[in-house]
This record gives structure tokens, sequence and C-alpha cells, in this order.
């Protein structure tokens, strides 16, 4: 049995479920990982009320993420990378 892992290219990923609280973003992605990253690293999310954090958008293609009432994006490349 061949137990060699198959890579995967960030652009065959997708973002599939997100949770966000007042210290991280947790992803849930298509490899079957589940990722956070800290609020730390983007300054507007950082600020944001609980509203604002929970008012997101996550895009069709599951590449990127939109926080509309803050104006920030991120991308999939951000939990993987």
């Amino acid at each position: 049995m061949d137990q060699t892992a198959k890579k995967i290219s960030v652009e065959e990923l997708s973002i599939l479920r997100l949770k966000v609280d007042q210290e991280k973003v947790t992803a849930e992605i298509s490899d079957g990982r589940v990722v956070s990253i800290p609020l730390a690293w983007f300054p507007r999310l950082l600020s944001a009320t609980v509203n604002q954090l929970q008012n997101f958008e996550i895009s069709p293609s599951g590449y990127g993420i939109h926080w509309p009432d803050v104006d920030e994006d991120i991308s999939i490349k951000s939990f993987v990378s």
C-alpha cells in the first residue's frame, strides 16, 4: 500500500466553516485541517467589536473571508502558509 501523501496546492483548498472569537479566527479547511490564527495578526479585526467579528462572508470559492464592517479581507493562505 502506498502511504505517500499527495501534496495539495493552496488553489485546491477552500474554507468550509469559520469561527471567530475575540482572540482568534479558526477555519475548517477542505483537506480536513482545523487551523487557528490570532487576531493580533490583523489589527482591524483585533480592534473590532464582537458583532463586527461575527459579520463575515466566506467567498463562494472558499478562498477568502471578508469582514464588511471593518473592511478586512484575508485569504486561505493566512491559514496554511
